[in-house]
């Protein structure tokens, strides 16, 4: 929870930064840094796009690993 506060802060003042560290260097950071200089809010836009994917992204993966480690109730077919 810390880390996505903090990973907003640093997305809020330089969007290209929180999309690095998110993606890495790829081409999500180069297409934020061409938004941020074409204007600032397309840039955000884009990283808070991305950030809230792949968070969302992680949640849904932590919510499939926890169904497949349920123990089998009443009415489940294995």
């Amino acid at each position: 929870m810390i880390s996505a506060i903090l990973l907003v802060i640093i997305t809020i003042f330089l969007p290209p930064v929180g999309v690095f560290l998110i993606k890495g260097c790829g081409a999500d950071v180069l297409i934020n840094i061409a938004l941020t200089i074409l204007g600032y809010f397309p840039g955000h836009i884009h990283a808070f796009y991305l950030e809230y994917k792949y968070y969302h992204d992680q949640e849904r993966m932590v919510q499939q690993t926890t169904a497949y480690n349920q123990p089998p109730g009443y009415g489940t077919v294995n």
